[in-house]
């Protein structure tokens, strides 16, 4: 079966006419004859989308019951038997409600398409998944439907319905979008001018990416290789050396000229891995990359100018930039650089070369010294006193051996000179030990001359078995301990990795580890704000720390404002890779912890302010109460043209009395609040009874409202009898407002193990297990909508048992919630006994 194909009407925003378009489609293929049904059409009761549905087959929905309440969902067993040619879809993105074949909306759509149904439907830009979070901040909505890209990505047709903001404006301002009573809310809010724009912004950026995958489709299914410049893309060939930054910029401002364009950076690096770049200027040169806009991307090539040109044809690039060759020309001229040849080579692209300040200035690199400064001086001591020494020995027992064992013998020295020292000591021993078999060994001796021809061909080939030999084992020695330092190399970064995969990832433990890696005295990290100023220490490993980086053996310069120091040995030039590789991940460290503390601090920022605009919303309601009621009382009471009899004066008096009562409760709670979040309460202990405490708690409650159980018997408890008082009277009052008339609140004590036990119950509606762990943070009004005991004492800002919990903590207790048998809410109270109580 052939699948259905799917359309999609993607809007930049709500009410730019993603419905209206996908009815006018519907109406457009019914009239060419194709059978169209609306499988779910949501027209918003805006007049012209359901005029479009009249007179499209509706298919009806089917009625789902979720938690008592009944809902309306797609029937897609309905569209299945149906079995339309095109099926009119809305809200792609919708979760069906629990109790549905599928989860999603998307996948209803998915089995319409299975089945060989073709699907139009619709989508906000807003709710797909990968833009969802950048959604929600520029317009402070978090949207809970979203749908994965890759649903959108495979859609066959994609087609964007966009609106100017001012247009859509207007469209919501003439009530075309919502009823009247929701205009002018959401003209303020969602759709403010900035909010559209952004939405619009983000619509286009996705689709131009969808229509580039839909272009590349379409290059490679007809083999097309050369590229298509459909917008400005330039690639950057960087070496990772200084002018790189003068390329990426230069690079930036080319494809800045036109909207649309896209800055690609592309760095080569060898199979071999023993070459490249140093990885602390590739990483900042990544960093800039990124900052102005574009990507990063590192290639494995043998080939530099074949690796580029390449990769520029694989992202259809329109523009290579490279640089001049920091070679000088007569290097040049015995060699073609690579940026010679990509311009050679290009095609089709277009290369531009940038100059820049090191342009000519640099030199062919050096082969790195292998051998240790030992090695090759034993080496050209060998060579210059063995061949003397082995042809004196040879000399004297020249009656019993001919020259072939002689050339033997000089070649196996050759080569032994080779393990030791190298290619060029070898080299000598070969051309030295021919003159010396010439003179000493070869007839007639003690002349230039060779008798016999045979003789002068087998010293020939002596010399260019030798000289091959030598730079045979030369480079196999080289290139052993060059594995074998690629290989401490490729272990050191491995285990650096690990221990960050290991969670070893503080600063520390990564100068620690450099530390011990090169046997240093000390590794030290220094900063500055201002090039201009002095360093100062971030982080420092081992002994005494280095105060600049002039002061360390070596260094290196991560920035203009980070630096490592070493202090102890002298490092090779072959370490600086792994010592770069230290420092970059050093610098990636710092800034994640700097980024985790910027985190936390605006996390507590967001927390203070959130307790400050709860606190404002619950106070300034809450303390109007207590203070109205005292102002109407006394304002009663001052009026002189009225006579109240001694019972109205009392009831006045106590309405006043009992509202000062309230509002001393609530300023207690708010400075104790305070208190807390200030971490100022500090307890001052001394022995207390049980007994005496809890009476005093529970005196500001009516006493026919509690019942004690406080033995006598209990051991003294060392704690701070005020703080505990406090504390237990916010739970009883808490507990009290919540009994039934009639229902007295038990307050129990006990010795349980090596606590004391407090317990408060009620027979109150109780908590909801899901809300017991919200009940004591401050503000929370649990108990508003019927769910129990979670509002605090002290008027009804929800700050009793969170000051209650705050105390007990402070005391070194614990305060939690259980549900009572037979219902209500039993709030424990532990508090530990001293050694000698317990």
């Amino acid at each position: 079966m052939t699948r259905g194909r799917l359309r999609v009407y993607l809007g930049a925003a709500p009410g730019v006419g993603k419905t209206f378009d996908m009815l006018s489609e519907g109406h457009r293929r019914a009239s060419r004859g194709t059978d169209v049904v609306a499988g779910l059409v949501e027209t918003h009761a805006r007049p012209h989308t359901a005029e479009l549905l009249e007179d499209i087959e509706v298919i009806p929905r089917r009625t789902v019951t979720y938690r008592g309440t009944e809902f309306e969902e797609m029937d897609l067993d309905a569209i299945l038997h149906r079995r339309p040619q095109v099926a009119l879809i809305d809200e792609l993105a919708h979760t069906n409600v629990p109790g549905s074949k599928n989860a999603k909306r998307w996948q209803d759509v998915d089995d319409l398409l299975a089945a060989g149904i073709d699907v139009i439907t619709t989508i906000n830009i807003q709710h797909l998944e990968s833009l969802n979070d950048v959604v929600a901040s520029i317009t402070g909505v978090t949207q809970r439907e979203t749908i994965p890209d890759e649903v959108v990505r495979r859609a066959d047709q994609i087609e964007l319905v966009d609106m100017s903001p001012e247009a859509l404006r207007r469209r919501l301002a003439h009530g075309n979008v919502y009823a009247a009573e929701k205009v002018d809310a959401a003209l303020a809010n969602y759709f403010r001018v900035g909010n559209l724009t952004a939405l619009r912004e983000l619509a286009l950026l996705w689709l131009a990416d969808r229509v580039d995958d839909a272009l590349e489709k379409y290059r490679v299914d007809e083999g097309i290789e050369a590229p298509w410049h459909t917008r400005e893309r330039a690639v950057v060939a960087l070496t990772g050396g200084p002018e790189g930054e003068t390329l990426l910029r230069r690079a930036a401002r080319i494809v800045n000229r036109g909207a649309g364009g896209e800055l690609i950076a592309v760095h080569v690096s060898r199979s071999d891995g023993l070459t490249g770049a140093p990885p602390g200027a590739l990483e900042k040169q990544r960093a800039l990359t990124e900052t102005l806009g574009g990507t990063f991307h590192q290639v494995v090539g043998e080939d530099v100018a074949e690796a580029i040109l390449d990769f520029a044809r694989g992202v259809n690039a329109a523009l290579v930039v490279v640089g001049v060759s920091r070679r000088p020309r007569w290097q040049l001229s015995l060699r073609e650089g690579v940026g010679a040849r990509v311009v050679r080579e290009s095609g089709p692209i277009d290369v531009h070369v940038v100059t820049h300040e090191r342009a000519g200035q640099g030199t062919l690199p050096q082969r790195a010294e292998v051998l240790s400064r030992n090695r090759r001086m034993l080496a050209w001591v060998v060579a210059l006193l063995g061949p003397i020494a082995l042809t004196g020995a040879l000399v004297a027992l020249r009656e019993i051996h001919e020259l072939p064992i002689d050339i033997m013998m000089f070649l196996s020295l050759t080569v032994g000179v080779a393990l030791i020292g190298g290619l060029w000591p070898a080299v000598t021993v070969a051309v030295f030990g021919s003159l010396l078999l010439n003179w000493f060994l070869t007839p007639p001796y003690y002349e230039w001359t060779i008798a016999d021809p045979q003789n002068a061909f087998a010293l020939l080939v002596f010399v260019l078995v030798a000289v091959g030999v030598a730079s045979v084992v030369d480079l196999a020695a080289r290139r052993t301990i060059q594995a074998a330092r690629a290989g401490a190399e490729a272990e050191t970064l491995s285990a650096l990795a690990g221990s960050v995969l290991r969670g070893e990832n503080t600063v520390l433990a990564i100068l620690e580890r450099l530390r011990e890696r090169f046997g240093m005295e000390s590794v030290t990290l220094l900063e500055r704000h201002d090039p201009h100023e002095l360093w100062t220490t971030v982080e420092c490993a081992g002994g005494r720390p280095c105060s600049s980086p002039e002061e360390g053996s070596s260094e290196v310069m991560i920035s203009d404002t980070l630096a490592l120091a070493l202090r102890g040995p002298v490092l090779e030039a072959g370490d600086r890779r792994v010592l770069e590789a230290f420092a970059a991940q050093a610098t990636v460290v710092l800034e994640r912890e700097r980024l985790r503390e910027q985190a936390q601090d605006a996390r507590r920022l967001e927390e203070g302010d959130a307790i400050r605009t709860a606190l404002l919303a619950a106070v300034s309601h809450d303390l109007r109460t207590p203070l109205a009621a005292i102002k109407a009382g006394v304002t009663s009471l001052s009026q002189d043209e009225v006579v109240f009899d001694p019972g109205d004066q009392a009831e006045l008096l106590a309405t006043v009395g009992q509202a000062t009562d309230s509002l001393e409760r609530l300023i207690d709670n708010l400075l104790d609040l305070s208190r807390l979040e200030t971490d100022t309460v500090r307890p001052v202990t001394r022995p207390a009874a049980l007994d005496e405490v809890v009476p005093r708690a529970v005196s500001s409650v009516p006493a026919e409202s509690v019942q004690l159980d406080v033995p006598e018997s209990l051991p003294l408890l060392t704690t701070d009898a005020g703080l505990l008082e406090r504390a237990l009277a916010n739970i009883v009052e808490n507990a009290v407002r919540y009994s039934p008339a009639g229902e007295p609140v038990t307050v129990s004590a006990a010795v349980v193990r090596s606590e004391v036990e407090i317990r408060v119950t009620d027979r109150g509606p109780g908590v909801n297990e899901a809300d017991k762990g919200s009940m004591f943070r401050p503000f929370q009004r649990l108990g508003d909508g019927g769910s129990g005991s979670g509002t605090g004492a002290g008027g009804s800002v929800g700050l009793g048992l969170a000051v209650a919990r705050g105390f007990v903590e402070a005391l070194g207790g614990t305060l939690t919630a259980d549900d009572t048998p037979g219902g209500g809410l039993t709030m424990v109270l532990r508090l530990p006994l001293s050694a000698g109580e317990a």
